[in-house]
């Protein structure tokens, strides 16, 4: 006996394509691996915080190519088990890539990231020109 699967939605490929999460574009490889980002901005500088917690310092690769700060990781993994006449081997590999075109206001030299508790920060602090004026007052003559 053959099992079919049968849907109950006419259409189901026109449907499937609809509710996919690149319809729209720019989520071509939507993955729940891929951590999750904040991203700030205050008077100095740029913050980006990464969220991605099981991971150490040295699992981490940043780059920056022509204004584009790209952050990767991969890891992996091997477990073997034996149990009796059974053995069970397990592979384990996951890695993301996330890239962010940055304005040019950003001084790329003095970029700088740090990782506490999960969470990856990269401070990026904008150049000296880009920097909000102190006010002045102007004497009338």
């Amino acid at each position: 006996m053959n099992l079919i699967k049968r849907s109950t939605v006419p259409f189901p490929s026109i449907i499937d394509e609809l509710l996919k999460p690149d319809w729209l574009g720019g989520m071509q490889s939507f993955n729940n691996n891929i951590p999750a980002v904040n991203i700030k901005e205050t008077d100095t500088s740029f913050g980006i915080e990464l969220a991605a917690p099981g991971k150490t310092k040295e699992d981490f690769n940043i780059e920056i190519d022509h204004n584009v700060l790209t952050i990767s990781s991969e890891e992996k993994s091997e477990k073997e088990e034996t149990q009796g006449k059974y053995t069970r081997k397990e592979f384990n590999y996951s890695s993301f890539r996330r890239a962010f075109t940055l304005p040019e206001t950003v001084n790329t030299d003095s970029i700088n990231a740090t990782y506490e508790n999960g969470v990856l920060h990269v401070a990026l602090p904008k150049k000296e020109e880009a920097l909000p004026k102190p006010k002045r007052l102007i004497e009338i003559g």
